[in-house]
C-alpha cells in the first residue's frame, strides 16, 4: 500500500520479501532494489513484486553515492539509483539520476564514468535506422538523425548488480551478456550509447551524454573517507591492503584506480573489484632506471598553449615501445608516459618521446574522417604522419597506478596526427585495442607539443636541459637550412652509434645528450642485455587509456 498522508511526490511501500520500506522519488520509476535483502522488486500499481535478487555491489571506491546531489544546465538533480556492469576487463558503474524540471516534474539521466572522467547522458528514443548488434563493426560510420557518428567501442557487459530506484527493471539473468556499442562524433562533442539487452530483434536502448566535471556539477553528499571528509573526484582514499606477490603494503592514493603496482616487488595488482583477498595480479622485471619525473611530483601545465596553467601530480608511469614487422628493417622505438591528475580535470598524460615532449588528453567525441591520411578536429586538419601507417605499441614497465585494469603486455594499434600552424604544433592520435570476441575499443587524444625547458620547469626537474630537450618547436623559416643539415648530421652519429651499442658508444649519448638523458639510459639497458634497441623515431603521441568508453 503507499504510504498514507499529505500527498508527496515520494511514494513508499513495503518489501514483499522481508517487510523493509522501499521509497520512490520518482513515479516513473519501474523498479528498485531492497536496500535490507537486496530482492529486485518491481513496481505494478501501488504494490511490489519481487522478481528476482541483486547479487551485492563490490566496493569501487567511486565517490559517488545514492542521495548525492548536484545541478547541471541550471536543473537540481539527485542520484537515486546505481547499476554495476562488469565485462571481460573490469567494470563500471552507472548511476541513475533524478532531475526536477522534465515534463511530468522530473527526468531520469545516467552519469557513468568516461576514460577517467564523467559522462552525463539522456536517454531518448531510438533514431531510424539503427543497426542490429551483429552488424557493427569497430571504427564504422553511422549517419543517424542527420548526425555523423563513428563507432568507437563494442563490449559484452552483463549487468553484475543494482542498487535503489532505477527506470527500468534490471536483467532476470544477471549471467546474461549483451553488446553495448559507444559512437563518437566530431560536431559536438557527443557520446552516445547503444545498449542491447532487450530480446533478440528488438531496438537498441539510445542515450546522449556529454563528458562533465564534478567538481562543475557542484556536487554535495559524496562519500567520506576515513577522517569523515567527502570524497570529490579522485582524492585520497585511506585503505590499504597487502601485494599478493610479496606482502608489502598497496595504498591507493586516488579511489578510481584499476590497478597499482608495488613499490617493493613491483607486481602489477588488479584492484578494479576492491581491497579483498585473492587479488589478480602478475610479475614485471625490476627496472633499475626511474623515471625522469618521480612519481607524486607536481607540476603547473597548461592544457592548450595559452590556456590557463593547471597543477597535475604524476600518479602513473608507462614505457612503451613500438613493434615493428618481422620483415621490417625500422629499428624498434620506445618512449615513455607519465600519467598526470588533476582534480577538476581529471587526467592527462606527458608524453616523452625522442622527437619531444607533448601533453595529451582522451577525447569524448571523435574526429571527422577517423583513419583516413587527414582528419578534421576543431576545424582544423590534421595531417596523418610516417605515410599515414599505423604501428603495434606495446607497454613494457609501469609504475604507480592507473584508472584502468592493466594487462601484461598490452597493445594498441597506434596511428598519429599532427597540425602545425600559429607557431605551435597540435597532435592526435588515435589507438584501437582489443579484438573480436572481447572488448574493442578505439580511443582518440588530443594535445600540444612542449618545449623540454617548459616541462623542466613546470616540475622543477634538478637536471640539465639538455637531457630533455628534443625538435619539439615547428621549424621556422629563419635558419631553415641549418636546421636540416644539423637534423640529418645528428641523425647519422645516432645511426653509427647504433651499429653495435658498447659501453663506450654509451659514453658518447652521455656526452651529447646527458647523464639523466633517455638516449643515455637507454644504452646503459641495452648494453646491460635488456635487447631494447635505440630508435630515432616514431613514439605514440599517446595518452594509452586503456579501456575507456564508460568504464
Amino acid at each position: 500500500m503507499a504510504s498514507s498522508g499529505t500527498p508527496q511526490r515520494r511514494w513508499q511501500a513495503a518489501c514483499p520479501n522481508c517487510g523493509a520500506p522501499v521509497e520512490f522519488a520518482s513515479a516513473a520509476s519501474a523498479s528498485a532494489v531492497c536496500g535490507f535483502c537486496r530482492s529486485t522488486l518491481l513496481r505494478e500499481g501501488e504494490s511490489l513484486r519481487k522478481i528476482g535478487a541483486s547479487a551485492e555491489l563490490f566496493d569501487d571506491h567511486s565517490p559517488l553515492q545514492l542521495g548525492a546531489a548536484g545541478r547541471y544546465a541550471g536543473a537540481a538533480f539527485s542520484l537515486a539509483g546505481r547499476l554495476q556492469l562488469s565485462y571481460a576487463e573490469g567494470s563500471w558503474n552507472e548511476w541513475h539520476a533524478l532531475f526536477d524540471n522534465g515534463p511530468d516534474g522530473q527526468k531520469s539521466a545516467w552519469l557513468s564514468e568516461d576514460n577517467g572522467s564523467y559522462v552525463l547522458g539522456f536517454e531518448a528514443p531510438p533514431p531510424a535506422g539503427l543497426p542490429q548488434a551483429h552488424e557493427l563493426v569497430l571504427g564504422a560510420q553511422l549517419l543517424l538523425a542527420g548526425q555523423a557518428w563513428t563507432v568507437s567501442a563494442l563490449t559484452l557487459a552483463r549487468q553484475a548488480a543494482a542498487q535503489g530506484e532505477l527506470p527500468h527493471a534490471p536483467l532476470a539473468d544477471a549471467q546474461r551478456q549483451f553488446l553495448v556499442a559507444e559512437l563518437r562524433n566530431n560536431s559536438a562533442d557527443e557520446v552516445a550509447s547503444l545498449e542491447y539487452s532487450g530480446p533478440p530483434g528488438s531496438a537498441p536502448s539510445w542515450s546522449l551524454g556529454r563528458p562533465v566535471r564534478l567538481a562543475d556539477l557542484a556536487m554535495s553528499g559524496l562519500r567520506e573517507d576515513a577522517q569523515g571528509e567527502a570524497i570529490s573526484s579522485k582524492t585520497l582514499v585511506g585503505k590499504t591492503c597487502e601485494c599478493p606477490s610479496c606482502g608489502a603494503a598497496l595504498a591507493p592514493k586516488l579511489d578510481g584506480s584499476q590497478s597499482i603496482v608495488c613499490a617493493q616487488c613491483h607486481a602489477v595488482v588488479d584492484i578494479s573489484k576492491g581491497l579483498g583477498q585473492d587479488l589478480a595480479w602478475y610479475a614485471q622485471q625490476a627496472n633499475t632506471l626511474e623515471p625522469l619525473i618521480p612519481l607524486g611530483r607536481s607540476g603547473t601545465l597548461a592544457l592548450a598553449a595559452g590556456g590557463p596553467a593547471l597543477p597535475w601530480q604524476v600518479v602513473g608511469y608507462l614505457e612503451r615501445c613500438d613493434l615493428p614487422a618481422a620483415d621490417s628493417e625500422d629499428e624498434q622505438s620506445f618512449w615513455r608516459e607519465y600519467l598526470l591528475y588533476n582534480r577538476s580535470e581529471g587526467f592527462a598524460f606527458l608524453v616523452d618521446t625522442h622527437e619531444g615532449w607533448s601533453l595529451v588528453r582522451p577525447l569524448t567525441g571523435a574526429p571527422k574522417g577517423s583513419g583516413n591520411n587527414t582528419v578534421e578536429w576543431q576545424g582544423r586538419r590534421f595531417k596523418a604522419l610516417y605515410e599515414g601507417e599505423s604501428y603495434a605499441a606495446q607497454i613494457t614497465y609501469v609504475l604507480g597506478e592507473f584508472y584502468w585494469q592493466l594487462r601484461r603486455g598490452e597493445r594498441a594499434q597506434v596511428t598519429d596526427y599532427e597540425w602545425r600552424g600559429e607557431g605551435r604544433v597540435e597532435l592526435l592520435s588515435r589507438e584501437q585495442t582489443g579484438s573480436k570476441g572481447g572488448t574493442q575499443e578505439i580511443t582518440w587524444s588530443h594535445g600540444r607539443k612542449l618545449d623540454a625547458a617548459e616541462v623542466a620547469r613546470a616540475f622543477k626537474l634538478a637536471i640539465s636541459t639538455a637531457a630533455l630537450t628534443r625538435d619539439a618547436a615547428p621549424t621556422s623559416g629563419h635558419g631553415l637550412v641549418f636546421k636540416v643539415l644539423l637534423t640529418l648530421f645528428i641523425l647519422f652519429i645516432l645511426v653509427m652509434l647504433m651499429r653495435g651499442c658498447s659501453q663506450d658508444d654509451c659514453q658518447s649519448y652521455k656526452q651529447s645528450f646527458g647523464e639523466a638523458s633517455n638516449e643515455y639510459r637507454e644504452c646503459q639497458r641495452r648494453a646491460s642485455g635488456s635487447g631494447v634497441r635505440l630508435g630515432t623515431g616514431g613514439g605514440s603521441y599517446g595518452g594509452y587509456s586503456g579501456g575507456g568508453g564508460h568504464k
